[in-house]
């Protein structure tokens, strides 16, 4: 098992240090790979940073709880990440290259020649923070595999995952991390139906996994249950809430840098082509394997269900397959990684300082402090991969995605609206994640649906002042 895992990981590490032979000068081919990525590899690039440790760890632990029902999560977040980039994408590739913008927060800071100051000292606050945490669940996901799959202590594994994405992150930069996450998609999408494979066999084939499936109580209901929402209104506003959450995509910074890569935004369908195939198809097999779990374990008390995956593969694979489903849980975790701690750094070097730094030891200095951060919150926190994934991605969605879509919609933002709407936006979030119903309403919903109030109000306040003043 072990040799297949170091072969595969050997490849994925060659693959990210050979791209320091294409590096240039500067923090726009550090962070954005100087907008040269063709569409193929911007599109598998983006799905591969997307679909993450959360994949194979927390959907799976996910779905072994909750049972079929767990779809709807996926057809809400595929719903509204379509929508979004719809809706923003093409836009955001042409102003980032207009203003010369290496990320997310540069680039709101700057819509439509801009300077808000201010509002992008505390996004790249924000952003630190719980990019920060969304990378340590990845390194989690990680350190939980190798545990699961090899016996080694999660603070080694987790050690493991952190010292690889320094070597290829600080070598190559965004290119590093783009070229890697092709070859990251492939090992994901090929273990996890290597798996599918081996468990629908041993259990003895379909028909007799939908007769186990259908001894579970509600198991195969796919109507969402607990939710704190009596009626049909529960099961509407569990869809809706992971549509924000598909949309919050727009305020992921690590998922934003790839769509800014692209050479050109005609190629923006292309893109889309390649990412929602892969998507589709990829979740399919994880909610599949999900269900497949609970019919292997059964209801085990005190099993921890995010180690499912790696302890099936462990049972059913021969060792060589084994190390190769190792090897995609590895890549999956490393692909968000990567992208994550590379945003922070560039939230380091060119959004919280005044001038922002070009100096190629300074962005990688940066990179390698903030992967370290990662892994010791990581080795800290004791939440699961999934709690982790959801409550970073929605704050982040509510701290930005109101903003650029006011931005997009004509909206001039002053300092003060962005500040309110930002801060606003990760307020609710909180405050609805610890008092609200969080188990029917996704947080991130209410953040960006509270933000978006708040522009609202600022954007007709400026229409009143305007029309005064005339």
């Amino acid at each position: 098992m072990g040799a297949s895992f170091f072969i595969c990981l050997a490849v994925v590490l060659l693959i990210g240090l050979s791209s320091a032979r294409h590096a240039k000068a500067g923090a726009a081919d550090y962070f954005v790979a100087s907008r040269s990525v063709p569409p193929w590899l911007v599109g598998l690039s983006a799905v591969a940073t997307n679909n993450s440790g959360y994949m194979f760890i927390g959907l799976i632990g996910y779905t072994y709880a909750v049972g079929i029902q767990s779809i709807w999560l996926m057809v809400g977040w595929i719903a509204g990440d379509l929508i979004a980039s719809k809706i923003a994408h093409e836009r955001m590739r042409d102003e980032a290259d207009r203003v010369h913008a290496t990320g997310i927060i540069s680039l709101l800071a700057r819509w439509g020649g801009t300077n808000n100051r201010s509002w992008q000292i505390l996004a790249a606050v924000v952003s630190i923070v719980f990019l920060c945490t969304y990378a340590a669940a990845q390194i989690a996901a990680g350190g939980k595999a190798l545990e699961g799959m090899l016996d080694i202590p999660s603070a080694v594994g987790m050690s493991m995952v952190a010292l690889v994405v320094i070597a290829y992150s600080i070598a190559g930069g965004m290119r590093a991390s783009i070229w890697t996450d092709a070859v990251q998609s492939l090992l994901m999408v090929v273990s996890m139906a290597v798996l599918l494979v081996a468990i629908v066999s041993h259990l003895g084939g379909l028909d007799e996994v939908f007769e186990q499936a259908n001894t579970i109580d509600g198991f195969l209901n796919p109507t969402p249950t607990g939710l704190d929402i009596p009626g049909f209104a529960g099961p509407i506003a569990f869809v809706v809430g992971w549509m924000f959450a598909g949309a919050a995509a727009l305020g992921q910074p690590h998922i934003v840098s790839r769509f800014l890569a692209l050479q050109d935004t005609r190629q923006m369908n292309r893109v889309r082509l390649w990412y929602y195939s892969y998507y589709l198809l990829f979740y399919c097999f994880a909610t599949a394997v999900g269900l497949l779990s609970r019919l292997y374990f059964g209801d085990s008390s005190g099993f921890d269900p995010e180690m499912a995956l790696p302890n099936m593969a462990r049972d059913l694979l021969s060792p060589w397959l084994a190390g190769l489903m190792l090897a995609g849980i590895f890549a999956a975790t490393m692909s968000t990684a990567d992208s994550l701690v590379l945003s922070c750094s560039s939230a380091l070097t060119q959004d919280l300082p005044k001038n922002p730094s070009e100096n190629r030891w300074m962005l990688k200095a940066a990179t390698a402090a903030t992967t370290v951060a990662a892994l010791l919150i990581g080795l800290w926190s004791e939440q699961s991969v999934f709690s982790l994934v959801v409550w970073a991605w929605g704050t982040l969605g509510a701290a930005f995605v109101p903003v650029l879509i006011w931005q997009i919609l004509g909206a001039k933002l002053t300092s003060v609206a962005m500040l309110c709407m930002s801060t606003g936006g990760v307020t609710a979030t909180v405050l609805w994640k610890f008092y609200g119903f969080p188990g029917t309403v996704y947080e991130g919903a209410v953040g960006i649906l509270f933000s978006l109030l708040l522009g609202g109000f600022f954007v007709m306040l400026n229409l009143q002042y305007s029309s005064t003043n005339r």
